[in-house]
C-alpha cells in the first residue's frame, strides 16, 4: 500500500481506535499517533489532558486467533511475575478482558493494549552493540530456561516455527517462491537451498534440549535501550522453535553484514553466562541465519504493502540468492 490508500488505511484505524481507547479508560479525544506498520500497527495513544500514553496494537487478520494472542499476553505475565526480562505490562480493558475488536478498513481486527515502555532501538552500527548482543545473549538464554520449567496453562496455543511452516508446505508468511523479483535461475538456487535446510533440520531434530517455546523475533525494532536497560518488546511472533532461531531473529535484515559472526560471538558468551549452549547448537547458528533470511524473503513478498517490504522489495531477494549460493557452497562440501 502507498500513498493516499496507505494513508485512509492507516486512517480508517486510527478511527476505530479513537472509541475503543475508551475501553482501556482514555478520553475519546486521546491522540493516536501511527508507530509502525507492519505485520499489524502499531499506535501510541495519549490523554491529553494528563500525557498518560499507552500502545495499541492493531492486529493483522486471518494471522493470530483470539486464544493465541491471550497466549501470548499470558507468557508475558509470567515473565513479568518472575523478572525474567525487563517487557511492558498487557493491560486490561475496564472489563477485565485484555483484547478489544474494532471494525475498520473492512476487516474485524483484534486489538490489545501495553503499558509505554521509554528508549530507543539500538544502532546497527552503534560502538556498543556487540556488548547488546552479549546482554541480549544472557536474556535469550533466560527466556528459554523458563519455558523449560514454566506449566503453561492448558489453553494455551501458539504457532510452531518449522521447516514446514516456514519454507515447507504449510507456509505461515507466505510461498518464497513469489519472492520480489525472483527468476528462474534464482528460484533453482532457492529450491536447493530449500532442500538442504530441509535435511539439516530433520537431522538437528526437535528435541525438548534445542526446540521450545521462542520469542522469534529479537531484532532491533523489538529492543528498547534506555539507561542501560535493554528492554524486550512485541513478542506477537513468539511460537515454538529452535532456541537458537532467537539469534538469528536478531541478526534479521542484515544477516550479510560481516559483523554477525561477532556478535554471534557476543550472544553465545552472554548466553553461556546464564545456561549451557552445546558446541552443536553453537555451530548450528549460521544455518539458523540463512534460514530467518530466507523465510523474511518469503514474508517480503507477502507483505508488499508494508512500508518494510517497500523499502527492500526485489534487492533483497537478490541478496538471499547471493546468501543461499554461499550456504550451499558450505553445506555441500
Amino acid at each position: 500500500m502507498a500513498g493516499l490508500y496507505e494513508d485512509m488505511f492507516v486512517e480508517q484505524l486510527r478511527q476505530g481506535l479513537s472509541s475503543l481507547a475508551e475501553g482501556w479508560g482514555l478520553p475519546p479525544d486521546s491522540t493516536i499517533a501511527t508507530l509502525n506498520i507492519s505485520e499489524n500497527a502499531t499506535f501510541k495513544a495519549t490523554d491529553p489532558g494528563t500525557g498518560q500514553a499507552i500502545i495499541l496494537r492493531v492486529h493483522r487478520p486471518g494471522y493470530h486467533e483470539r486464544d493465541e494472542i491471550q497466549s501470548e499476553l499470558d507468557w508475558i505475565h509470567d515473565l513479568r511475575r518472575h523478572a525474567v526480562v525487563a517487557t511492558p505490562k498487557p493491560l486490561p480493558r475496564r472489563d477485565g478482558s485484555y483484547i478489544g475488536d474494532m471494525h475498520a478498513a473492512g476487516d474485524v481486527r483484534h486489538v490489545v493494549a501495553f503499558e509505554f515502555m521509554s528508549g530507543s532501538e539500538p544502532a546497527q552500527g552503534s560502538d556498543g552493540i556487540v556488548a547488546g548482543f552479549r546482554e541480549l545473549g544472557a536474556i535469550s538464554a533466560r527466556l528459554h530456561q523458563h519455558v523449560r520449567t514454566w506449566q503453561r496453562p492448558a489453553t494455551f496455543r501458539r504457532k510452531t516455527w518449522n521447516y514446514e511452516t516456514m519454507l515447507g508446505r504449510a507456509p505461515l508468511w507466505g510461498d518464497w517462491r513469489e519472492g520480489i523479483g525472483l527468476d528462474a535461475s534464482g528460484r533453482a538456487v532457492l529450491e536447493r537451498a530449500s532442500g538442504a535446510l530441509k535435511t539439516f533440520l530433520s537431522a538437528y531434530g526437535e528435541g525438548p534440549e534445542r526446540f521450545g517455546l521462542v520469542h522469534a523475533d529479537l531484532r532491533l525494532a523489538n529492543l528498547l535501550v534506555d539507561n542501560g536497560r535493554l528492554g524486550v518488546i512485541d513478542f506477537d511472533d513468539c511460537g515454538f522453535s529452535w532456541f537458537v532461531y532467537d539469534f538469528a531473529a536478531a541478526v534479521s535484515f542484515f544477516e550479510h553484514d560481516p559483523i554477525v559472526a561477532e556478535l554471534q560471538d557476543a550472544w553465545v558468551e552472554g548466553y553461556r553466562s546464564v545456561a549451557p549452549l552445546p558446541d552443536a547448537d553453537v555451530a548450528a547458528i549460521p544455518v539458523f541465519v540463512f534460514l530467518r533470511r530466507f523465510l523474511l524473503t518469503a514474508w517480503v513478498a507477502s507483505h508488499a504493502e508494508t512500508p518494510t517490504a517497500q523499502a527492500l522489495g526485489a534487492p533483497f531477494t537478490h541478496g538471499t540468492v547471493t546468501l543461499a549460493d554461499a550456504f550451499l557452497s558450505k553445506i555441500e562440501r
